[in-house]
């Protein structure tokens, strides 16, 4: 019987390509119906997107390190609470991708700046510290963003568009 021999550079190159077939995009695309609002409900560490007239899918969070309460000024640890809108994304986020939120609004700026502090701001939708970590069983971790998995954050980031209100519950 007759040996077949693969020269070396065709066998280095056919187990790149299959290495590289194996490494999906973090850019996900979405065909399917508009989200319309999004909620944080804090005390339940969920996440809901909405769509026109049902929920498109919901997501289990983690939060800030000391999430109770409405986040007041930068360091706190705390996640806002209240109506905000998503203004911004960032694909190169260090976690991952993320979406912003945009805390702080006026009266959260005012109140800290009467306490003679800032705000802080940055609030983020995010995926995970690590790769293959859920962040969610970490539990609240965050600076005061709002945590999923590396997964979730993909479709998010594919379903939820810029302007999009989020209304963050305690």
């Amino acid at each position: 019987m007759k040996t077949i021999r693969f020269p070396r550079r065709a066998v280095l190159l056919g187990g790149f390509a299959a290495f590289l077939s194996g490494c999906a995009s973090k850019f996900r695309s979405y065909g399917g119906p508009e989200v319309t609002r999004v909620r944080l409900y804090k005390g339940q560490r969920l996440l809901v997107l909405d769509g026109v007239d049902r929920v498109l899918q919901t997501y289990p969070v983690g939060l800030g390190f000391a999430p109770e309460d409405h986040k007041q000024f930068e360091g706190d640890g705390r996640t806002p609470e209240g109506d905000y809108v998503v203004d911004k994304r960032n694909p190169e986020s260090t976690y991952h991708l993320s979406v912003g939120i945009s805390y702080p609004n006026e009266a959260d700026i005012a109140f800290a700046e009467a306490q003679g502090l800032s705000p802080g701001g940055d609030i983020f939708i995010h995926g995970g510290p690590r790769p293959g970590i859920d962040p969610t069983a970490v539990r609240d971790w965050t600076a005061g963003c709002i945590a999923v998995t590396d997964r979730q954050i993909e479709d998010i980031y594919a379903m939820v568009k810029d302007g999009t209100p989020i209304h963050i519950f305690a």
